[in-house]
């Protein structure tokens, strides 16, 4: 019997690592399809993993299907699957087309779009805050002065990901300023075809969760919530995950209840979904916003640490058609602290990380001392993090907190740079600035 065939759709990034890495630790054959640019960065222990790949023009989909589904008929793929958020309306295609398990073609699109989610949420009653989709700051304006706008609210991109161009608005002076970051962020990977609609919501305040689940032939089993921790002000970072999170038996289920309408909104039959809800204090669940595809942000590594359920082989199991393992192997507590930086200069320093070991399994800086920095307007410009796990929940926050106290992120910028071409001028010195690790 020959071992499995796994296509990944894109192969780079942590998630993606870790699955490619556990296939082939299962003798799985592990192949890859990206786009060219992207396979130019591929590390060497990657490539050396991977027993071929394709490279597509991700940017034309229609083009990118055909050369996906014919290298994984070459190939004999057994299955195809992706950890990148930006390709899974690509992958419901390529299954379909393939008739591997997968989620609805349909409907894929709109766990990606968020202007198409909120309205498949409205058809499917799922709670969730009113939006407007808007096409141009001028329906914006138009709205504000007939008052249909209620502030605080939030602006953000159709299309975005990872809280990029997200703005929480409490002035409506701001608004304009709001709707001008989501319309200039950046939009998707590989020259993706953008949705350049904005989109309006009513803020909702309250604990912000996200639900990890596993859905297989159309059935879901929810594995935790995680527990977000969020920076204030206008634009809001993740700077914390903890699970398993515990909710009141009544909130649980009404928070399950409505994360399954969202899942079958956008139609994910096989496969993960993370979807992101803000619980109120009266125990109302509102659902944010969905994703077909595992949580990042190191919620799967979290996974293993707390519940012993291997999300990679749980991924893999759910693309191959295979029952997957979803009971918890035990029952513990693991957070994740991310580091971030004061002010925009040069980093410097990052002092008072701990080693790992036992209780903190991980420690990562990802951006080296000497790269800018600035502060994190977005999940991706976050330097660094850490892990804690134990059998404790309140044990294992008041370490990372502890943790947290100890590390210092210091920042060095120049008060006032000197232009080429300007009068000269006595040079500025650098001022540093020493900030305890938010």
């Amino acid at each position: 019997m020959r071992a499995p065939r796994v296509l990944l759709l894109e192969a780079a990034g942590p998630e993606s690592g870790a699955i490619a890495r556990t296939a082939a630790a299962s003798g799985y054959q592990v192949h890859a399809a990206t786009d060219p640019t992207t396979h130019s960065a591929y590390g060497t222990d990657l490539r050396r993993l991977l027993s071929g790949c394709l490279t597509s023009d991700f940017s034309r989909p229609d083009h990118a299907l055909e050369d996906i589904v014919g290298y994984a008929r070459r190939i004999g793929a057994d299955a195809v699957l992706t950890a990148n958020e930006y390709l899974t309306p690509l992958l419901a295609q390529v299954c379909a087309a393939l008739g591997l398990p997968g989620n609805d073609p349909e409907h894929a699109a709109m766990a990606r779009d968020k202007a198409a989610m909120s309205e498949v949420f409205a058809l499917h009653d799922v709670a969730a805050p009113r939006t407007r989709v808007l096409d141009s700051e001028d329906e914006l304006r138009l709205l504000r002065a007939a008052g249909e706008i209620s502030f605080p609210c939030v602006i953000k991109p159709a299309d975005g990901a990872g809280s990029a161009g997200v703005t929480v608005v409490t002035d409506p002076d701001c608004a304009a300023d709001g709707w001008r970051a989501a319309a200039r962020s950046p939009r998707g990977m590989y020259g993706l075809p953008p949705d350049p609609r904005v989109l309006v919501q009513n803020y909702v305040e309250g604990t912000e969760y996200s639900v990890e689940s596993i859905t297989q032939h159309g059935m879901t089993t929810h594995l935790c919530a995680t527990r977000k921790t969020v920076t204030q002000g206008a634009h809001r970072v993740e700077v914390g995950h903890s699970l398993p999170a515990a909710l009141p038996p009544g909130t649980e289920r009404a928070v399950h209840r409505e994360v399954e309408r969202a899942i079958a909104a956008v139609g994910i039959r096989n496969g993960a979904s993370h979807t992101e809800v803000i619980v109120d204090e009266d125990g109302r669940c509102s659902v944010i916003e969905i994703g077909a595809r595992l949580g990042a942000g190191h919620i799967g590594v979290l996974l293993r640490h707390a519940l012993g359920i291997d999300p990679w082989t749980v991924l893999l199991d759910t693309a191959l058609g295979r029952p997957a393992h979803l009971t918890p192997a035990r029952r513990a507590y693991a957070s994740v602290r991310f580091l971030t930086s004061p002010r925009t200069g040069r980093l410097a320093a990052v002092t008072g990380l701990p080693k790992e070991g036992p209780g903190v399994p991980a420690v990562h800086l990802r951006t080296a001392v000497g790269q800018t920095v600035g502060p994190a307007q977005a999940n991706h410009g976050r330097l660094g993090h850490f892990i804690v796990t134990g059998p404790d929940p309140a044990a294992v926050e008041r370490q990372a907190e502890q943790i947290l106290a100890r590390i210092t992120v210091v920042v060095d910028s120049d008060r006032a740079p000197h232009h080429a071409g300007s009068p000269a001028a006595r040079e500025p010195g650098p001022e540093r600035e020493v900030t305890r690790a938010p």
